[in-house]
């Protein structure tokens, strides 16, 4: 099992906070020996679902044989978790029941953050600015995929696209586009033109762009079609093949914590563990990509799709009572789960455990479930352990305010006891338990909720 602990270089490195740019990036790998050269990538960039499309991709490559390097952030409950090698279907099997299999070990992530600090130190002393954490852990990431000669790395971007450290890939397969919306506008702009020009950075000359057809992203006509416009010109100025994947109708059934389902473009039916109508276009994304690649057959297809596992979002951990957690947090991702909830539990009254940072829109993501008619029975708003975090009571204040006093909302500063309390409340009165509104919350008590529910299944058995 994967050690938590993460090198006191990498954590020293978050005051250097979020610098995009690339001339950083390119030097350390310069002076580590490119090792992003000798690796075959899938690139994602996006708003939502990257990591779902990641997680997709990446099963299904393991299960028609591959070795297969994920890189994905942020982690929720293990450093580790940003990078693991999947080695074919045996090892997608191991990882279907042990979540922790393929990271990387902690001999290995010493070992090569001591190469990257000795990198850095050298950049430094030649007059580059430092490092920032992620294109650390990034580099890492490179080196310890060459080192294990990998066939293919299914590489998550941090942020943006056109400036993100994953973006020293000179040549991928194919580069992928997940929904577009409104995120990070501080940095990526504040136009959807601006945001999605940025993601559209990483495409390459001649390489193949998968992107979600806009229609069905979560935007307004007119942004859907300015999004359509950025990405198709600049796959033309590249002369890369674009190709968008509409799903058309959807089809989904829900059935002891897992979907069916088929969608208009491809009749055939699939599993998943990743739950919601959003996620059955994160699939369409991720099949579409993987034919690209030669020698993935659809019975590869059909056996990744149903073993891809993506913890925290809309991650089912009990049906009885239901116990949903999902780390959504933006507007986009309420939507989704708002959908998702209304088909699990048709107008059943839910309980929530909810905590949000305070730089999201906390707000937008209320009136999502007020809209959708999302039926809230009580509220315990938490304060998540992490400096950006809303404060309880401040977010208790507002829902108060938004449903009019009309939900009955406590404010708890500790997630782990808030949860642990609303779990309490639901094995006896049976009302479903959503826990949303950040990764960071998940991350946070994700370890309880399996414990609980655990041993509540067990006492039932």
């Amino acid at each position: 099992m994967s050690e938590n602990k993460t090198p006191e270089f990498l954590t020293e490195a978050l005051k250097f906070g979020i610098n995009l740019g690339l001339d950083r990036m390119e030097k350390l790998t310069s002076l580590l020996g490119d090792p992003q050269k000798d690796i075959k990538a899938v690139h994602v960039a996006g708003t939502n679902g990257k990591g779902s499309v990641c997680t997709y991709i990446a099963s299904v490559l393991a299960a028609s044989g591959k070795k297969v390097g994920i890189f994905t952030s942020p982690f929720l409950e293990r450093f580790s978790e940003r990078m693991r090698i999947v080695d074919g279907r045996e090892g997608l099997d191991r990882l279907f029941s042990d979540e922790t299999y393929g990271e990387i070990g902690q001999a290995d992530l010493d070992r090569l953050s001591g190469m990257v600090k000795e990198a850095s130190d050298k950049m430094v002393s030649e007059g580059f600015e430092h490092p920032t954490e992620f294109e650390l852990v990034t580099a890492i990431c490179f080196l310890w995929f060459a080192e294990n000669n990998i066939d293919i790395a299914v590489l998550e971007t941090g942020l943006g696209g056109r400036l993100d450290s994953t973006n020293v890939i000179s040549s991928p397969l194919c580069t992928v586009i997940t929904s577009i919306g409104y995120d990070h506008q501080d940095r990526l702009g504040s136009t959807i033109e601006e945001i999605a020009s940025e993601k559209a950075g990483i495409f390459k000359s001649g390489c193949p762009v998968i992107a979600q057809d806009p229609s069905e992203m979560i935007l307004s006509e007119e942004d859907a079609l300015a999004v359509r416009n950025v990405l198709s010109e600049k796959a033309v100025v590249l002369g890369a093949p674009i190709t968008f994947i509409s799903t058309g109708d959807i089809d989904t059934r829900y059935e002891n914590g897992k979907m069916e389902f088929s969608f208009e473009n491809d009749p055939n039916p699939y599993t998943s563990c990743l739950l919601g109508e959003h996620q059955v276009r994160n699939a369409a994304v991720a099949i579409a990509a993987v034919r690209t690649i030669p020698g993935i057959f659809q019975e590869d297809i059909f056996y990744g799709i149903s073993h891809a596992r993506w913890k925290g979002r809309a991650e089912i951990l009990s049906t009885d009572p239901l116990v949903l957690l999902d780390g959504g947090h933006n507007v986009q991702c309420a939507e989704c789960l708002a959908d998702l909830i209304n088909g699990l539990a048709p107008h059943e009254p839910l309980r929530a455990v909810m905590g949000v940072m305070r730089d999201k829109d906390y707000e937008g993501m209320l009136k999502v479930y007020m809209d959708k008619e999302t039926r809230f029975a009580d509220i315990i708003a938490v304060k998540v352990d992490n400096p950006r975090s809303l404060e309880s009571t401040e977010l208790c204040d507002t829902i108060s305010f938004m449903y009019n006093n009309r939900v009955d909302v406590e404010a708890v500063d500790d997630a782990v006891y808030a949860f642990r309390k609303a779990y309490i409340r639901s094995v006896k009165d049976r009302l479903p338990l959503v826990v949303t509104g950040s990764l960071y919350l998940i991350g946070q008590i994700r370890e309880e909720a399996i414990r609980c529910t655990t041993t509540n299944s067990m006492l039932q058995g």
